[in-house]
């Protein structure tokens, strides 16, 4: 049978016009009552029906697309790539065809993700698109899995964007192990074989895997073979610069031999290289740099900064398109989207 109003409200321990209200949103109610109403309505996973039925089951017009930081270039190409498709397609006149993106900024944070998806629902939100790693911790996984379900079961479409695929979503997923190996590799092709790593947050699924293709570059060369070794010159912090400064201070410190630093990203890359201008090394005639996502600054960077690109633009465009049902699956409803490297000036053999 399906949930009710008045299933809610036991559950709640509250009037049926309580819950009511709670929903509506347009009447004040104490925090702690609207928290254990929407509790209530997350642990039944109830959905507005009764006389509004047919208006339950449909979907809206909005499409919900959840960033990290969208001022941090890699969440905002791909959102606004995602937005750009939210208009009429070319060719079609129809009044209503287009979408509203709305952009939820998480800043990182596990709890808020959910927060956003469970509003999502709520609206009967067309489609919702996550963008960006995943935080692995197994309850966060289970929440974040039950949660596109229940989204997919009321008729709304799921899209990630460089995650792990999860059951009820089409998975856009990014090559990161692949990619990580092809950049270390190609240090390895020059030569350099004292190379330190940056990695970004040890939570995220981006970091871990390309850290592991980092490594699987280094264990096929015999290069740091050991996990003692890897483990020394590899430094965790943030995916931004000041990371990227501190950790490469830490890096020299464990072994002021370095030839080179392969970064998580490339604005951690930038943070290495200027924390390696400040202790009086050259790039690349002393310590060559690497990143990853060739974000628009990479090609400008002085020397031109070494990366894997991935194409941002192109991947969250297509994010929009399936969101949107404008674009067929993919075969299981999983896609790769490869890296490519890009070989630039701020990485060369090492000296001697």
């Amino acid at each position: 049978m399906a949930v009710t109003l008045a299933d809610v409200a036991a559950r709640a321990r509250v009037s049926a016009a309580t819950v009511s209200r709670v929903l509506s949103g347009n009447y004040p109610v104490a925090e702690s009552t609207r928290t254990r109403v929407l509790r209530a309505v997350d642990e039944l996973e109830y959905v507005v029906n009764g006389p509004a039925s047919a208006l339950a089951a449909a979907t809206s017009d909005l499409v919900g697309v959840l960033v990290n930081d969208i001022a941090d270039p890699f969440f905002g190409i791909m959102a606004g790539a995602v937005q750009a498709e939210m208009g009429a397609p070319a060719g079609e006149p129809g009044r209503g065809a287009e979408k509203l993106a709305v952009i939820c900024n998480t800043g990182g944070s596990p709890e808020r993700e959910l927060n956003y998806l469970t509003l999502l629902q709520r609206q009967r939100a067309a489609a919702v698109v996550l963008t960006g790693g995943a935080v692995e911790h197994p309850d966060h996984a289970a929440a974040v899995a039950t949660k596109a379900s229940r989204l997919a079961a009321s008729g709304t479409r799921v899209v990630l964007c460089g995650r792990p695929p999860i059951a009820d979503a089409t998975t856009l997923t990014f090559d990161n192990r692949g990619g990580a190996r092809r950049l270390t590799e190609h240090l390895l092709t020059l030569g350099h074989r004292r190379i330190g790593y940056v990695a970004g947050p040890a939570e995220r699924t981006t970091t871990r895997h390309r850290l592991e293709g980092h490594r699987a570059a280094l264990g096929a060369a015999r290069v740091n073979s050991l996990d003692a070794d890897m483990e020394r010159l590899t430094v965790h912090g943030l995916y931004d610069r000041a990371s990227g400064y501190d950790a490469t201070l830490e890096l020299l410190r464990r072994d002021r031999g370095l030839t080179a630093i392969v970064a998580a990203n490339d604005t951690i890359a930038l943070g290495v290289c200027a924390a390696l201008r400040d202790q009086g090394l050259r790039i690349p005639e002393d310590v060559s740099v690497a990143g990853f996502d060739d974000l628009p600054f990479s090609a400008d960077a002085v020397p031109a900064l070494t990366t894997m690109r991935l194409p941002l633009h192109e991947a969250g465009a297509r994010a929009g398109r399936l969101a949107l049902g404008r674009e067929p699956q993919p075969p299981g409803g999983v896609a790769m989207v490869r890296a490519e490297l890009m070989a630039r000036a701020s990485t060369a053999p090492p000296r001697g």
